[in-house]
């Protein structure tokens, strides 16, 4: 690809497998949870190689760095050699999913849906 093709911030997330659609990425980033070299931006905004995003989905917060320009939607494997991801960034994530796996529920999680027998001790604990 040419050095001075340009490409939107959101078209390239979107070539980059980040959102499923572009309408997802111009919504995340409208949203604030896709800064571009530390500032919020624009989905016009246009990415140049050595860019550094930050991008947050769900509970997940990312670090990359843009190494390459493309506009098209490839494979995984060629929207991978589009970024690569800050090593920080990697510690972090692990870290996180870490404590989330070690966290319970505050509820907690039942193994089964309730039987017959267990339905009507609920019924007669909570006196319907």
């Amino acid at each position: 690809m040419p050095a001075d093709e340009k490409v939107r911030l959101d078209k390239w997330l979107w070539a980059a497998r980040f959102y499923k659609t572009r309408s997802l990425a111009s919504e995340a980033i409208n949203g604030g949870k896709v800064h571009l070299n530390g500032a919020r931006a624009k989905p016009s905004k246009e990415v140049t190689i050595d860019d550094q995003l930050r991008i947050r989905r769900s509970t997940t917060e990312m670090t990359v760095v843009v190494t390459a320009i493309s506009g098209k939607r490839g494979s995984a494997t060629i929207a991978q050699t589009l970024y690569t991801e800050t090593a920080e960034s990697i510690a972090e994530r692990e870290r996180l999913q870490a404590l989330r796996k070690l966290s319970t529920p505050p509820g907690g999680f039942s193994d089964h849906k309730p039987d017959k027998r267990e339905r009507r001790k609920i019924i007669r604990f909570i006196g319907k």
